[in-house]
């Protein structure tokens, strides 16, 4: 079917002369990432028919196109820096990582300041999304970028327009689920949504892969911990303001990997010639962004090469395969979460998911790491329901949460938890033609803790 229209200001017309297609289903799933993958193979194992659609030729979203590298936000945090790892998330992000440490694909827990981390292998973190996704038989349609949204009613999302190598593709469905990490279906549709801070948000990274690392060597110099302490952050600062390296950034973490002799290095700090934390909806920022990420993951290589010990004879293995993002868009929702939900650890009984990680603020040299001791808090099923708009549900960290909130709920091992939980409101809301505002996140938690999620 040939697709044309003429814009009547110029005489230009806009064709497509390749063939369209149509598609149904249940569930559509917009984003592989940690939590469109969990959505996806939780709804399916119930019976939907889950349709997910993939920008990229893979699943993973920030954790592998970004290689982020860490399942963050597993573990309680402790003043003790000698303790043993508390986990306290458990669910689908825990089924995840047993894949995972079945194929060599993850490490122990990595000490990362007051708390654990593990760090995981990106190709391994695909395999195990494939086949979770086809055991559970969801359909995966990969290198498929949603273009436009459906709308019924004015208020109902009827599925979505999507871009192909092989044409237009129409979806239609009974649900959607946006995942795309950055509210794009959201902001498609017209439903409100918000940036940070009155705008201001938490600028991207270049995290990047270092090969060839005596780790012995290392380990014995620097310790266990993947943050650098103050000696290496005061000759970082040393030499960027003598001007021998450029080096925005003074603190920087470096993970030990699954690989044999390779570090996982966030160093990278990328803000705009104009000194603007970069936004990554913005096609000019994103484009910015990821040129001067290069750039810098060269500076900080060659920093390590000549200034940390091991690093001596190390390489460049690999970057992500865009900057890691760390915050766009987020949902207007029925409810936020706010900064004092984080920092006075708040239950809800409407909870679906907990997090134990540290409000984690990107700006400046030297980031601010505000940690929960011992505690945990929880984050409402309200949160991923838009304030208005029908038939859709977000999941990811596009969530409604304050900036500070957002800082600590975003990471990988809650966008695990966001989409397990995801997955069974979908299926109430097909299943039994309920509209998801009207779902009880009460009864989502019941799901969740038959399913080992041990949220009471």
């Amino acid at each position: 079917m040939k697709v044309s229209h003429r814009d009547p200001a110029s005489g230009i017309r806009v064709n497509d002369c390749r063939p369209a297609s149509h598609l149904e289903c249940d569930l559509l799933v917009v984003g592989g990432g940690a939590a469109g993958v969990a959505v996806a193979t939780t709804a399916a194992r119930q019976g939907l028919d889950v349709l997910l659609v993939e920008r990229y030729g893979f699943c993973g979203g920030g954790a592998v196109a970004g290689l982020s590298g860490t399942v963050c936000g597993l573990y309680e945090a402790s003043r003790n820096a000698g303790s043993v790892p508390r986990q306290v998330v458990f669910g689908f992000a825990d089924e995840f990582l047993r894949r995972l440490a079945d194929k060599g694909g993850v490490t122990s827990p990595v000490r990362y300041g007051q708390t654990y981390t593990r760090v995981h292998e990106p190709h391994v973190w695909r395999e195990t999304a494939d086949r979770l996704l086809a055991e559970a038989g969801v359909r995966v349609l990969l290198h498929t970028l949603v273009t436009e949204v459906l709308t019924e009613g004015g208020e109902r999302i009827a599925g979505a327009i999507a871009s192909t190598k092989q044409g237009k593709l129409d979806i239609r469905a009974r649900l959607t689920i946006d995942a795309s990490g950055d509210a794009d279906i959201a902001a498609m549709a017209g439903l409100a949504t918000f940036m940070g801070d009155n705008g201001r948000i938490q600028n991207p990274t270049m995290i990047f892969r270092l090969s060839g690392v005596d780790m012995p060597r290392f380990l014995a110099a620097r310790g266990p911990d993947s943050i650098m302490d103050d000696s290496v952050s005061k000759t970082i600062q040393r030499l960027h303001r003598a001007n021998e390296y450029q080096l925005p950034r003074a603190k920087i973490f470096l993970f030990e990997t699954p690989r044999p002799n390779e570090l996982l290095c966030n160093a990278t700090r990328i803000i705009g010639r104009d000194g603007r934390e970069l936004n990554a909806v913005l096609t000019a920022d994103f484009t910015e962004a990821e040129i001067e990420g290069r750039k810098q993951v060269r500076e900080y290589e060659r920093f390590l090469r000549g200034h940390v010990p091991g690093c001596e004879n190390a390489w460049l293995n690999d970057t992500g395969v865009q900057v890691g993002v760390r915050q766009t868009r987020q949902i207007a929702g029925m409810q936020t979460l706010h900064n004092t939900d984080v920092t006075g650890k708040a239950r809800f009984a409407s909870a679906i998911a907990r997090s134990p990680w540290p409000i984690e603020l990107h700006s400046g040299e030297k980031p601010q790491l505000v940690w929960l001791f011992d505690d945990y808090y929880e984050i409402p099923y309200e949160c991923f329901v838009p304030e208005f708009g029908e038939s859709i549900l977000m999941a990811g960290r596009c969530l409604s949460a304050e900036h500070e909130a957002m800082a600590s709920a975003r990471v990988t091992a809650q966008c695990f938890s966001y989409g397990h939980a995801i997955g069974h409101a979908a299926v109430l809301a097909v299943r039994d033609r309920i509209a998801p505002r009207a779902i009880s996140g009460a009864e989502i938690r019941a799901l969740l803790n038959r399913d080992g999620a041990q949220l009471d």
